[in-house]
């Protein structure tokens, strides 16, 4: 069930909240749909999404997963990355040095050099070289699981990420401020209030604020973002909406640290293997969003609406060396031999999009349909330049090879090395997509959905070193099915087909333009809506494959290389609601075995990848469970709660044996009202200091986990 517009007969009260349905959440799915009201007129009180239509979870051929924003809350999440952990079919890929968000939904990640897209209030907008994403502003974060190509297009087929930001709420004033005290001398301030201009008009003005250090040796990080929402009521029946995103992250680039002879002790997780002279690699975004809902009738509705989001990533790094040949650390076991690098990479993404939506019958069938078109453009410029020691000999001089030693680390030996231009591109993308997709009521228990979208989309790179230009241009068409059987009421069983495809942007280190990734999708599976929807799940089994996938250049970073054909196949559990004596409990568990389905040998570099090799990052074992208990102390509202995320070993390079090891971490959390008005809140991730590993690129880009980290807190409201 997703965020859908309410609507309600004038004479109710004018001052109606956003109305949230949740796919995952305590509150009854039907009650929300089924609640009569007298519609003598059509007044908009909320906003709807756009490619979802209005169902209940028990009808949609989809497997969904809601993290809330009480969930984010209560656990002290500040990153996406960290909201993620929390649902087991996203697990987390090479962040770019900690300057982006990348992550696989379902064993399948896309390219692994352009961050992972993810949807903004169903805009295809998360894009860009922007930094981690910050929770603050976000209302929910969706896992839309599956084949939904036929509707969203351009994206992978394990499902995308949507995040539904907090909008501005007609006739109402309310708000919370927040300061916080966390691990490592971090300090955060954060403030989300919505104010009544009017009964017509209505500000939602949003802000944080972070700084301080982290774990690692010499890292300090700055953050911060203002991120208001404008709504107006146009009339009854229409709502404008505008959201702005302005924000900035400065932290070094940071590769991680080296694991040598797949001992993971190599060094202490806390030592920075780069140069604390670099800087700040600094990330910049500024994005608009103007969404136009209007209601004709009961039936009927229109969605119009734009988004530009500009990005801007910039700074210097020392980053270990990969290619063996080139890297001391094999002959001596001590000395690391580092690449210089500068990166200044923007760019720019526009869409436009127009969904009709209603309802219609012809006989005794029920149809719900969804009409639209969307034009999408992505640019990216990337400028990088790089400084690279020459093979590893006997002869080779230290300096040449930028080393640093990891025994006893000293930054600033060598002067930073002149570097080159190595990439030197831009890359265009144009798409424009139609769709329609009908969901069939047959009987009181059957249901069928059908649906396709045709896209024509261009590829473009200009590489401006080589002084050649690339082109490709395509058109797909992407079908999908479902149906879904009502067993009875608490139980229903579905499954779903579709195919889709990914515009691959970019091209190989030979500057070779990639042909687009094609998609297959096929689920299955069984939705519970248990104790009059207080406690929801579904139980799902999927299998996914694609061709002309793309994968990391290990040797080349920057690059990728084409691996041909993946497949990723598993079974998944989402359990998420409320027990008997008002604990509220979040599981989900996912198995999943993804594997390349090709054999691809570089002879140059005896870079190697055969049939069945583990995709990258990919644990075959991912859970997450967790507990809260609501109650009284002192006669005042307490929560205390507790959780576990287990992730199994997984690939740390693609193309080798070697492998990040399982971990279990521990968390605890609570809240507790001091006076009206004001609570005192706290968590501790990582409970009992274990040594984990969030991700890898290769044996000397390792991620360590961060250690033990407290947090605590007051917030206010009115």
């Amino acid at each position: 069930m997703t965020l859908f517009s309410s609507l309600r007969a004038r004479s109710m009260p004018t001052a109606s909240p956003l109305l949230l349905a949740l796919a995952c959440s305590p509150m009854p799915a039907e009650a929300a749909e089924t609640a009569e009201v007298e519609r003598d007129e059509i007044v908009v009180s909320g906003v709807r999404q756009p490619y979802r239509g209005d169902f209940a979870l028990r009808e949609i051929p989809q497997a969904i997963a809601t993290i809330d924003g009480t969930v984010l809350e209560q656990n002290a999440i500040l990153r996406l990355t960290d909201a993620l952990d929390l649902n087991a079919s996203v697990v987390r890929q090479n962040t770019l040095g900690g300057l982006w968000d990348s992550f696989a939904v379902r064993g399948f990640a896309g390219d692994e050099n352009l961050p992972s897209g993810y949807l903004v209030n169903g805009f295809n907008a998360g894009r860009g070289f922007s930094g981690q994403r910050d929770v603050a502003g976000i209302e929910r974060v969706e896992v839309l699981k599956g084949p939904a190509a036929a509707v969203l297009g351009r994206g992978e087929p394990g499902g995308s990420i949507n995040l539904v930001t907090k909008q501005s709420q007609l006739d109402r004033t309310f708000g919370t401020a927040a300061i916080q005290y966390r691990s490592f001398d971090t300090v955060r301030a954060e403030a989300d209030a919505n104010l009544a201009l009017s009964n017509k008009l209505s500000a939602r003005i949003i802000g944080y604020a972070e700084a301080g250090d982290t774990f690692r040796d010499t890292i300090q990080q700055r953050r911060w973002g203002f991120l208001p929402s404008i709504g107006m009521a146009l009339g009854a029946a229409t709502r404008l909406t505008y959201d702005l995103e302005w924000t900035r992250v400065e932290v070094p680039f940071d590769r991680g640290i080296v694991v040598l002879n797949d001992n993971f002790r190599t060094v202490p997780r806390t030592r920075f293997l780069g140069e604390p002279s670099d800087g700040d690699t600094i990330a910049r975004a500024t994005g608009h969003q103007l969404r136009l809902q209007h209601e004709f009738n009961d039936h009927w509705s229109l969605l119009v609406g734009a988004s530009h989001r500009d990005t801007l990533l910039t700074g210097a790094s020392s980053d270990a060396e990969t290619a063996r040949a080139r890297q001391k650390l094999y002959v001596d076991g001590h000395s690391l031999s580092r690449q210089r690098r500068t990166r200044r990479y923007t760019s720019e993404h526009s869409v436009v999009r127009a969904e009709l939506a209603g309802e219609f019958a012809t006989g005794t069938m029920r149809h719900r349909v969804l009409i639209g078109a969307d034009f999408d453009t992505f640019d990216t410029d990337q400028f990088f330049t790089r400084y690279r020691g020459p093979a590893v000999s006997p002869t080779t001089s230290d300096q040449a090879g930028y080393v640093l030693d990891l025994r006893n680390p000293v930054y600033g030996r060598y002067t930073p090395p002149t570097t080159i231009p190595t990439t030197n591109r831009r890359d265009v993308q144009r798409a424009i997509g139609v769709y329609l997709q009908d969901q069939i009521t047959l009987t009181d228990r059957l249901q069928i959905r059908i649906g396709g979208r045709y896209d024509d989309f261009l590829l473009e790179v200009e590489d401006r070193l080589a002084k050649v230009t690339g082109r490709r241009k395509r058109g797909r068409f992407s079908p999908q099915a479902g149906i879904v059987y009502q067993l009875s009421g608490p139980l229903s069983l579905y499954a779903a087909y579709g195919e889709g495809f990914r515009a691959n942007i970019g091209a190989d280190v030979a500057g070779k333009v990639f042909d687009p990734e094609t998609t297959k999708s096929i689920e299955a599976g069984l939705k519970v809506s248990a104790m009059g929807g207080r406690l929801t799940g579904t139980l799902a089994v999927f299998q996914l494959a694609k061709s002309n996938v793309l994968a990391t250049d290990t040797l080349n970073p920057g690059f990728s290389v084409a691996i041909g054909k993946a497949r990723s196949r598993g079974v998944e559990l989402d359990v998420n609601g409320t027990l008997p004596g008002g604990i509220d409990v979040l599981l989900s568990y996912a198995y999943t075995d993804a594997e390349a389905r090709s054999r691809v040998l570089d002879p140059s570099f005896s870079f190697q990848i055969k049939p069945g090799d583990p995709l990258i990052n990919i644990p075959n074992h991912n859970l997450n469970v967790q507990a809260a208990k609501h109650f009284t102390l002192g006669g005042r509202r307490a929560m205390m709660g507790t959780g576990i995320q287990h992730v199994g070993a997984r690939s740390g390079e693609t193309g080798t044996d070697f492998k990040l090891p399982p971990h279990t971490l521990f968390r605890v959390f609570g809240q507790v009202e001091l006076i009206e008005h004001l609570e005192l809140f706290g968590s501790v991730s990582n409970l009992f200091d274990a040594h984990w590993y969030a991700n890898s690129y290769s044996p000397v880009w390792v991620q360590p986990g961060a250690p033990r980290t407290a947090t605590v807190g007051l917030r206010a409201s009115f």
